[in-house]
């Protein structure tokens, strides 16, 4: 979006420059903005919406949080925001954690309010165009009052600025007028803003009316007894992408990560990035040491490899899939070795070569055996590495300037096919639609993985495709809290490779106990800072 977006001066410092000094707040000096004149100003405004797209979202947010779920465990805590002590039920409300994401999104809740409330004083920006700009402030106020909600449950909910006396004494709302908030604005932006057909090549990024229409599927999704609102949000993107906008499913899954295909047509919305002006550089921590990562902050389970099924569409667990335990990654589902660099599997470098990772203990014919499997050390904690969202351009510290995908036409099907499945009305005409076509763009050739399936557990077959489809995504996390089997599958062990002894787990390593009481843990606490600065914020239940 805009190659120039995050060289701009971000506006709150410019408005904290302008007041200083300011004698009379009715006498605005003419050699400086002030708060009386910098929201006359066009280029302000302009200004102010690039530093509100710049808070959307993080990239450490977006990674780390895989974190939080089984599908990934990280052993260095303080490095990836104390994600092993959320993940392992060892944290009380004083976790900074807490604090540092209460304090994220309502950091850019009252930026996008004094925006709302600031932004028609400029005579120098047309009317409609001031209108959209208003509605993609809106969009990321909604979404982010979306992300409080899922964590914390009832949050307060502010629609205009208050004062710091008034901040003080702001009591929670409960959840179902958050949620209608979120919905209500969700349809009134989607009215205002334009297809992704409709932007100029220079706006590309920009939020647009397809997102609004996503999102609003996926806070739908959320609450799990919506579904028939999910169907009609989904089937209007499907049905009419000439006034929605129009998407598609990428032809090839790695192409979709790739800086040559930006702006693909799978993408919804990204989180924008600019190389060498605004970059993102995480990878450095997830990939193979011998690549020219400095160590690994988080790897991939022995639970999310075993999710990948078979060629033939079977779980590795069914007695006909063919899976054979000396040979684990061999026939499975082409996604794990486009997102996970596991034993003896291959890993491309800037270089443009393909090298062998030996990730087994004594198995490297470099006697440096930097990607091994260490109990303790900088490699690897569960015998396996990320490949996903590598970029093979970025520079030096594996800073990438490769836009994140946030939403893409993948979830919209899959959205579709969760809800269709869960009103009783999945069949072949919806999975073919749905997750045949994600599964043939995987690689999936067998017609066993691609017809409907005449058996099985349809809910769980959709449930593990979402798992498979946008693992390191960030999107596993609030998955298995909204199906509630967080209590199940982040209890007890988090699994690494079988590298270990073999009387214990049968030699899959043990990387992290964890433990989650389904009393207390569907909900993060309220931080303890913030109930110690306001005593009308409530705590949630267990805590």
């Amino acid at each position: 979006m805009f190659n120039n977006l995050y060289k701009k001066i971000p506006f709150a410092l410019l408005l904290l420059v302008a007041a200083t000094g300011c004698k009379k707040m009715d006498l605005a000096p003419t050699d400086r903005y002030t708060e009386l004149t910098f929201w006359k100003s066009g280029a302000n405004v302009n200004n102010a919406l690039n530093n509100i797209y710049s808070r959307l979202y993080t990239s450490g947010l977006f990674f780390y949080d895989e974190a939080l779920s089984d599908n990934a465990y990280t052993r260095l805590g303080i490095s990836s925001g104390f994600q092993d002590q959320i993940a392992s039920g060892n944290f009380t409300p004083t976790l900074s954690r807490f604090e540092n994401d209460w304090g994220y999104y309502y950091t850019g809740i009252k930026a996008e309010n004094i925006f709302l409330e600031n932004a028609d004083q400029t005579a120098e920006i047309e009317t409609a165009v001031k209108e959209r700009m208003k509605a993609e402030v809106r969009f990321i106020r909604a979404f982010h009052y979306f992300k409080l909600m899922n964590k914390w449950g009832d949050v307060p909910l502010l629609v205009t600025d208050p004062t710091p006396d008034e901040a003080k004494e702001v009591s929670r709302t409960p959840k179902a007028d958050v949620l209608q908030f979120i919905l209500s604005e969700l349809d009134a932006v989607a009215a205002i803003l334009p297809a992704n057909t409709q932007y100029a090549t220079g706006d590309r990024g920009r939020i647009t009316r397809g997102a609004a229409i996503a999102l609003k599927a996926r806070v739908l999704l959320y609450e799990g007894n919506r579904m028939a609102e999910v169907v009609t949000a989904c089937e209007q993107l499907m049905a009419d992408q000439a006034v929605n906008g129009t998407y598609s499913l990428f032809p090839s899954y790695t192409g979709i990560f790739s800086p040559a295909n930006e702006y693909n047509s799978e993408v919804v919305l990204d989180l924008q990035y600019v190389p060498s002006v605004r970059t993102w550089g995480e990878h450095i921590d997830f990939v193979p040491i011998s690549a020219g990562a400095r160590g690994n902050n988080m790897a991939p389970t022995q639970e999310l490899v075993n999710s990948y099924v078979m060629l033939n569409g079977k779980p590795i667990t069914d007695a006909g899939s063919g899976y054979s335990a000396a040979t684990p990654y061999a026939g499975r589902d082409p996604r794990l070795d486009a997102t996970i660099v596991y034993d003896r599997g291959t890993f491309t470098g800037a270089d443009g070569v393909a090298r062998t990772i030996y990730i087994k203990p004594g198995t490297d014919p470099n006697p440096a055996a930097p990607d091994e499997y260490k109990p303790s050390g900088q490699g690897t904690a569960t015998g396996y590495y990320w490949k996903k969202y590598y970029d093979p351009t970025a520079v030096a510290g594996f800073n990438s300037g490769l836009n994140l995908i946030m939403i893409r036409w993948a979830e919209v099907l899959l959205m579709y096919a969760e809800a269709k499945q869960s009103l009783g009305q999945m069949n072949a005409d919806v999975w073919n639609v749905t997750v045949r076509p994600i599964r043939q763009r995987a690689g999936f050739t067998d017609p066993g993985a691609l017809e409907f399936p005449a058996t099985g557990d349809l809910t769980e077959i959709i449930r593990n495709e979402r798992r498979a489809e946008f693992a390191m995504e960030g999107l596993r996390i609030d998955d298995i809290r909204r199906w509630g089997i967080a209590e199940t599958v982040m209890n007890g062990w988090a699994h690494g490779a079988q590298f270990e002894d073999p009387s214990v787990d049968n030699g899959f390593i043990r990387a992290q106990l964890r433990t989650f009481d389904p009393a207390r843990h569907y909900l993060w606490p309220v931080p303890q800072r913030e109930r110690e600065l306001n005593t009308n914020l409530t705590q949630n239940p267990g805590w």
